[in-house]
């Protein structure tokens, strides 16, 4: 049987506070995000324990009997111990601040103080102090992305340099991949982490939008604009602009964000002064953009414009050593989601999911566990309770007909609508891929029209 079991490898904070109700209430706070969590009572505490656990961060009060927090930052200095530290207080003054800090204190923050200032302020110090750098390549969880493939280890030691700079990024990988979560962990672990993150979905507002949605417009723009529209990227000064699927830009628009990124501004519908620009851009897309360059399909110079530092996603069927964590996190998450008392996966059901190929990658795998949870009457997942697509193509150049898909089906039945849409999905991709992403091509080879091929790709995030 595989279960659930505690991750060796996750970021360990103590909590140093006498007072108990809020050591507690720091203590689920911290656990619900998904850190391993030790507490002291006072300094005194904490240096013995500190003996024989090691910790990625401390969190401090001050004020404290015994062994206060500025006597305690000293004590830790004096003993080599390296550790960011984060010193809380109720009792703010600029003095106690400065002190703190000159004796090797992180930051410092007051009493009382919100959740999200302390999340960033926890995120920022593991970020970048060396010691939480040093581990990165050992962990199996960075900023709410999981794995321990080769692949992703890298990518988790290079977000938090990446982040400090204010180069564009390109991130690449097939639908599912996670595009997202990295853009938005590189924009948390950024000095921007207090701006606005702004999704800008390039393949799912029709053309005819894209650009009013993109820049915004004045009043009487065009008919029906009566009153000014902000655009997407003003709603993002001082922060992040996440371009998903950029690939999928009209030529017309890729003219206007070329000039967006070179010249650091932009000119809403109707106006007639230009709007400065203050925002990072980062890009995702799903395609072969150099292909695309080379086919004239994408604008060279943009392109390179926004690939300035590249980060390539592998899909799931390239990291099968991450399949187990990403299951032990989706049984944890649907669980608690769904009220759900499963122990965990049987080990023929681990190994169906370690050989199927997951044509949608981390998304599909999340979808099958959350599917599976959901019917699963007993304490484990079992291989009948899983709806993976088993398709197999008897000719490749056969005509689809009733027995070019076959499809054993289990004891315990099957969720049609599950294997539907895988089936949907890899015909859709095939019939992009054949005409090197020309939809109306693509269309015609599925018997579909423009418009329905559109809502399908949408549909499945294609």
């Amino acid at each position: 049987m595989f279960a659930p079991q505690p991750n060796e490898n996750k970021q360990k904070i103590l909590i140093i506070d006498d007072d108990q109700a809020l050591r507690e209430f720091l203590e689920i706070f911290l656990l619900k995000e998904g850190f391993d969590v030790y507490t002291a009572n006072d300094g005194h505490e904490a240096l013995q324990l500190l003996t024989k656990k090691t910790v990625d961060l401390v969190l401090a009060d001050i004020k404290m009997p015994k062994l206060d927090g500025i006597s305690f930052l000293k004590a830790l200095r004096q003993r080599g111990i390296e550790v960011p530290v984060i010193m809380i207080t109720a009792f703010a003054s600029l003095d106690s601040a400065v002190e703190a800090k000159r004796q090797g204190a992180f930051d410092y923050v007051s009493k009382p103080f919100k959740l999200d200032d302390l999340r960033r302020l926890v995120q920022k110090a593991l970020a970048h102090s060396e010691g939480g750098r040093e581990q990165v390549s050992g962990r199996h969880e960075f900023m709410g992305i999981i794995g321990q493939s080769p692949a992703m280890r890298r990518i988790f030691e290079i977000l938090p340099r990446i982040a400090k700079v204010p180069s564009n990024v390109l991130i690449t990988g097939e639908s599912g991949t996670g595009k997202e979560l990295i853009a938005r962990a590189i924009h948390r672990l950024s000095p921007r982490q207090e701006g606005p993150f702004v999704v800008v979905n390039c393949g799912g507002i029709p053309a005819n939008l894209l650009e009013s949605e993109l820049f915004g417009y004045k009043a009487g723009a065009f008919t029906g604009a009566n009153k000014e529209k902000p655009g997407l990227f003003a709603l993002a000064q001082g922060g992040t602009v996440f371009l998903d699927e950029v690939g999928e830009l009209p030529p017309e628009l890729q003219v206007k964000l070329l000039r967006v990124v070179q010249e650091k501004s932009f000119l809403p519908l109707g106006a007639t002064k230009e709007v400065k620009l203050d925002v990072r851009i980062i890009s995702a897309t799903n395609r072969d953009l150099e292909r695309e360059v080379l086919e004239g399909r994408f604008r060279e110079d943009l392109y390179y414009r926004l690939n300035v530092i590249s980060i390539h996603l592998p899909p799931l069927r390239e990291r099968r050593e991450d399949i187990p964590l990403l299951v032990d996190h989706f049984l944890k998450k649907y669980a608690q989601k769904l009220g759900k008392n499963i122990e965990g996966i049987s080990e023929f059901a681990l190994k169906a999911l370690m050989e199927y190929d997951f044509p949608g990658n981390v998304r599909e795998l999340e979808n099958i566990i959350e599917r599976s949870m959901a019917l699963e009457l007993g304490p484990l997942i079992l291989p009948e309770s899983l709806t993976l697509a088993q398709k197999k193509v008897q000719d490749k150049n056969c005509s689809l007909g009733p027995t070019a898909f076959q499809i054993e089906l289990p004891e315990g039945g099957i969720d049609l609508e599950q294997i539907l849409n895988s089936i949907e999905i890899s015909l859709l991709k095939q019939a992009l891929e054949r005409t090197k992403g020309n939809k109306t091509e693509a269309a015609k080879l599925l018997g579909l029209n423009l418009r329905s091929l559109r809502y399908r790709l949408a549909k499945y995030g294609l």
